[in-house]
Formats: structure tokens, sequence, C-alpha cells
């Protein structure tokens, strides 16, 4: 990219630590990126941070062989933990992501004061995009009232065009997690976009079909990945040579927990478009992702799931029942007051 859009990124950048993260003067910020990630996003935000009165600490590492756990054999498990530990802030730009890693997990356990915000592979378009051109506080109001139904559902149906078919229950003590853009409390957050459900585990049924991304092992797919799921359990994968190659990815590990479905999210960033990369993917308005293989002890007190990495695929052009209340039709919101806001945030795109 060069010189190009350089104003641009560095605004997104600026909205990210002066809006989102809402950086103090003297706290300390870490990045970490790996040498996939781009230096040109990484240097806009260190800048911010400077900018803000923050103390930036950038932290690269080779690019790591997997992600979550699956990386740990690549990173500097115990250097890379102890600076998370205290840090005020951790900004992840990783390529290869260490959310679900071991340095991940010393960091949350340690570091009560720790404010994680999950933005892998970044690239200054999806930066712009996502973040610098985003209405985010008229997102954030709309996220909120759709969190709020989401917490009082008990039974959920989920239908896309190319086969999904699931139903699945809740568990009133996992966590609906709204990351709206607002990343100023401890905590872990997301791009802005994404409302994340954990279903009760052993609760989800039917047929689920990935017909846009699945990361890892693949990003955009060729043709779409048919699950079999009984008890939130895969037990039969079909379709072509994708479908062939992930279903091996999961044996790789030797690991029954890499076959249980971990969370379902709802895409709802407006200038969210598919790329492959999965950060983006999962946001690409109407759509629902499903996250397979671990969850954290916050996600789903008190223990999460454990297992040896987790993957993340996406249904596009989802339905959305509620306890029998359509709210989602092929990507598009039905309920009237859904439906209003989703009309005003592309207006403002």
């Amino acid at each position: 990219m060069g010189r190009v859009l350089r104003f641009e990124l560095q605004n997104a950048a600026d909205r990210l630590i002066n809006e989102m993260l809402r950086i103090k003067k003297g706290e300390t910020v870490v990045i970490t990126a790996d040498t996939s990630s781009n230096e040109q996003v990484v240097d806009a935000t260190a800048a911010s941070v400077y900018a803000a009165g923050g103390k930036p600490m950038v932290i690269y590492t080779a690019t790591p062989g997997g992600v979550g756990k699956a990386a740990d054999p690549d990173l500097p498990v115990e250097a890379l933990g102890a600076a998370l530990k205290h840090a005020d802030v951790w900004i992840e730009y990783n390529k290869q992501w260490l959310l679900y890693s071991t340095p991940f997990e010393m960091a949350i356990k340690d570091n009560n004061k720790i404010r994680y915000i999950n933005l892998v592979d970044m690239n200054p378009d999806l930066m712009i995009r996502n973040i610098g051109n985003v209405d985010i506080p008229l997102l954030a109001e709309f996220m909120s009232k759709f969190e709020e139904m989401n917490k009082k559902t008990q039974v959920y149906k989920v239908t896309s065009p190319n086969g999904t078919n699931l139903t699945f229950t809740t568990n009133p003590k996992h966590l609906v997690c709204n990351d709206s853009g607002d990343a100023s409390k401890p905590g872990v957050h997301m791009m802005p976009g994404q409302l994340n459900i954990v279903p009760e585990f052993g609760s989800v049924q039917g047929t689920l079909v990935f017909d846009g991304s699945l990361t890892p092992p693949h990003g955009l797919l060729d043709a779409p990945v048919k699950l079999t799921i009984e008890n939130s359990e895969i037990t039969k994968v079909e379709g072509g040579v994708q479908a062939e190659q992930f279903e091996a990815w999961l044996e790789s590990f030797n690991d029954p927990n890499m076959y249980k479905l971990a969370h379902m999210a709802y895409g709802l960033n407006p200038g969210a478009k598919l790329t492959g990369n999965i950060v983006e993917d999962e946001r690409v308005w109407g759509c629902v992702e499903w996250g397979i293989g671990y969850v954290s002890s916050i996600d789903a007190p008190p223990l999460g799931q454990d297992a040896k990495s987790h993957c993340d695929g996406i249904c596009l052009k989802a339905s959305v029942w509620l306890d029998d209340i359509q709210v989602l039709d092929m990507g598009k919101f039905v309920h009237p007051e859904l439906q209003s806001y989703e009309n005003k945030i592309f207006k403002r795109v």
C-alpha cells in the first residue's frame, strides 16, 4: 500500500486508541505482532498511543505454525506472558492469533486490569472500513438492544440457504459478549460488529454448513463444508477437497474436544466484506459464525471448554429465530425495531 490512504489509516488508529480503548496518559500499551503482520497498522497504532500519552511497547515474534495453544511451541511463552501480566492494554495484531494461547491465559488470569482487544491479521483497508468509517455510537446503540433480546432467549433456530439448520438452548451462566466498540473496561474485546453467544454445551443439534470461509485451515472456501452435529459434536464432515482437508486438520490434534462446537456469533459490521481474513469475515452483516474447539472460562464459567486449538467458520445470509420470533431473514433484519436501526447504520457508512 505504501503511502496510499495513510491519513485514513491514522484516523482509524486514532479512533481505536481514543474512542474505543480510551487510552489514559501513562498507560502501558503492548502491541503484539508476528513476522506476517502488517507493519503500517502496527506503526500507526503505536503513534496513536504515544500521541495520547500512553507508553507503546511493540513485541514482534516469529510467525507461529498454529493458533491458540497450537502456537505455544513457537512462542517465548514465559517472557511474553510476563510482559502481558504488567500491561494496561494489549492490542493483538498477530496473523497467527495468540487468543486462547498460554500467554493469553497467563495475562487474563494474572492481570485483572488488562484491556485486551483482538484485531488479528489487520491491514489498512480492513481497519479503515471496519473502524475508521463506522458510526460506532449508532452501532453500539443497535447492538445493545439486540444483546438484550438475546439474553432473554432460551431456544434458538438458525438456518441458511446452503443448508444450515440448527437448534440449541442457552445457559444463563454463559456470556453474551457484545463487541460494539467500547473496549474501555478490563476484559476481552474484539473488533466492532460481533455479538457472541455460547450455547448450553451439548445442546446443538442439526446441520451446519460453512459457505463463506473456514479459518484455520483454509480461509475462503471454494465449496461448502457440511457438518452433521449431534449433541454439539461434529459426527460427520462432507464436501469437496477442503472438507477432507478440514477433517484431517481436526484429526491431527488427537483431541476429542476439537470436534465440539464452541460458540455462535452474529456478523454486524456494515463495513465488513468476505475476504478470507476471519476477523473481518465473522463480521459480515447478516452472517453467523460458529467457533469449534476451545472456549475460555470467561465465556463459559467456571471451566469453559478445553481444547488444543480453535477455528471459526462462516454461514452467509443467516435466518435466526429467538424463541420462535424471527429476527433475521436471509441476512436482513425483519424485526421492526432492528430493521429501522439497520437502515440508519447503512446510510452512514
